[in-house]
């Protein structure tokens, strides 16, 4: 039955521009938003402002349909990789999960986008979030490893400025890094995200002074807007009152927007609030609540203006027009609540002039301040994931969606247009493989690498249909897989449920008891990749 299911296009005819011409390799620059819902950035129906992500979206190419690995290391994974999380070795967190799926390290079978075009010609560049190895060496104490493994400069990144590690203060932040070699801490009137920005565009001008003539790819791994809730005050001051009104009355309100863009169904039913979730009027500390939601937008802002110096460099060098330009986020919005019994690397005892850090969601400390520690936690996820269900961690649409914007003007036709997709993260190193007219890597050191298993996305953001293929996710035991239309998706240790992702794609009708037999078939799809992309049963300890 799985052959005869049709894949249903809603694409976007695009507009009748001219025709984009190449003139030579572009350069490729692969930029992530980390913790990010599908509704946050305006152009995807958000209240936040985001001008510079919304310019490049009006001159350029978003997919509808576009998904992620529902957490933060698998997508790294297999964004650098172009397989599945657990086929490069990161199926969970980065830590040896004592099987070849989850070493918690980048397989060596596996060639890294960088890799692969380096190879090609391309002079290779990173700033921001790697955390796809456990090899840390003591990070806290800035001790680098006596034999380092997977660092970005050791799998095809010829410049790199960033974190080893994955999220933490954005005011002194763990592992920052300099090629080889840990950073200290960080002095002044600091913030990461925009050190990322700044490191960034200059690399843009490092490249351009080299040579002209040599493509460059860059991949920036933005932390932003992950906890810790940290923003500097003018950037909260800007986004003060916006939420006075509360998460429901913000669902709604992007919800209209996206209905109004084109982006969903108006047929679709808005998922449901999370039952654990009051209601604004019933719920107490509305300035805390309030001031959460303003941080956690002031650190999106935050980013899109970073996004800005980025694309400013691009075009003082008048590289831009011939620059694929791709925008994700790694995961749906992020429920996570930080108590203040929270420990890890990425969270400091004390700022860096000594004070005290005050760690977990406490009503009455606002966030913003080095000092604190803070999430937007379940009520304002459930808003940023606006229509769709669950969030980061599950493999529903609200933790695996993920907003696309594609931008090339001498590579893609069409400005403003919409496309429906459906593509996976697995498909951005063909994707640049192609734009690049490269071919992949396929040994290195003598080791023979997988073979690459996403597809090119180029032919879908030129408006064309996707062709019918299967994709699969796993994470802590939520499991998925989608073919065509249909999806077929469970939560851990809970039977599976079916949905027709044309008709109602926020999930709110399972279709799996009147379907049995399409239900059997992707199950047994499921199966088969589970077992070979070596997907062990969770917890991974039992």
């Amino acid at each position: 039955m799985i052959g005869l299911l049709l894949l249903v296009s809603l694409t976007t005819p695009p507009l009748a521009d001219p025709q984009p011409t190449r003139t030579g390799r572009p350069d490729i620059i692969v930029i992530m938003a980390d913790d990010m819902g599908w509704s946050d950035i305006g152009c995807f129906g958000g209240e936040i402002k985001t001008p510079n992500l919304d310019q490049l979206a009006s001159n350029g190419v978003r997919l509808r349909q576009f998904y992620n690995t529902a957490r933060c290391c698998p997508t790294r994974a297999s964004l650098l990789t172009g397989l599945y999380a657990h086929q490069a070795g990161v199926g969970h967190m980065v830590y040896d999960g004592g099987s070849p799926g989850y070493r918690g390290e980048l397989s060596p079978t596996t060639a890294t986008i960088a890799e692969h075009l380096s190879a090609a010609g391309y002079r290779t560049y990173m700033s921001g979030k790697w955390h796809v190895t456990h090899n840390l060496g003591k990070a806290k104490q800035r001790i680098e490893p006596k034999k380092r493994t997977n660092w970005p400069i050791d799998r095809g990144f010829q410049h790199f400025f960033g974190t080893i590690h994955g999220g933490g203060s954005y005011y002194d932040p763990v592992s920052l890094t300099r090629g080889e070699r840990y950073l200290p801490a960080p002095e002044g009137d600091y913030h990461y995200t925009d050190a990322i920005s700044e490191e960034a565009a200059n690399f843009i001008e490092q490249n351009a002074a080299h040579s002209k003539a040599a493509p460059m790819f860059m991949y920036v791994a933005y932390t932003a807007p992950h906890w810790p809730l940290h923003a500097r005050p003018a950037d909260i001051e800007r986004v003060q009152g916006r939420y006075r009104d509360g998460w429901d009355a913000m669902r709604d309100a992007r919800l209209k927007r996206q209905r109004d863009m084109g982006l969903i169904d108006a047929a679709w039913d808005l998922s449901p609030r999370d039952s654990r979730i009051k209601t604004w009027q019933e719920t107490p500390d509305h300035p805390w609540q309030e001031r959460r939601m303003e941080v956690y937008a002031a650190q999106v802002e935050q980013l899109d203006r970073g996004i800005g110096r980025i694309v400013a460099a691009l075009k003082a060098q008048g590289r831009l027009e011939n620059t694929l330009l791709l925008f994700l986020a790694d995961n749906g919005g992020c429920a996570e609540e930080i108590t203040s019994g929270w420990k890890s690397l990425t969270i400091p005892e004390k700022t860096r002039d000594g004070r005290d850090v005050k760690n977990g969601n406490n009503p009455k400390m606002l966030p913003g301040p080095e000092v604190t520690y803070q999430s937007y936690g379940l009520p304002w996820a459930n808003a940023s994931n606006t229509p769709f269900l669950l969030y980061k961690h599950h493999v529903h649409e609200g933790g695996i969606s993920s907003p696309l914007i594609a931008h090339w003007p001498a590579g893609l036709q069409g400005k403003g247009v919409i496309h429906d997709g459906p593509g996976h993260v697995i498909d951005l190193v063909s994707t640049c493989l192609d734009a690049a007219q490269a071919t992949p890597v396929t040994a290195l050191d003598g080791i023979a690498m997988q073979p690459i298993e996403g597809v090119s996305l180029l032919p879908i953001l030129s408006g064309q249909s996707a062709t019918e293929r299967p994709i699969f996710w796993e994470h802590e035991g939520n499991r998925a897989v989608r073919l065509g239309r249909w999806k077929l998706v469970a939560r851990h240790n809970r039977p599976w449920q079916l949905f027709d992702m044309v008709a109602d794609r926020t999930e709110s009708h399972d279709l799996a008891g009147q379907n049995p037999q399409l239900v059997n078939a992707l199950e047994s799809s499921y199966q088969q990749w589970a077992q070979r992309a070596q997907v062990r049963p969770w917890p991974l300890n039992r």
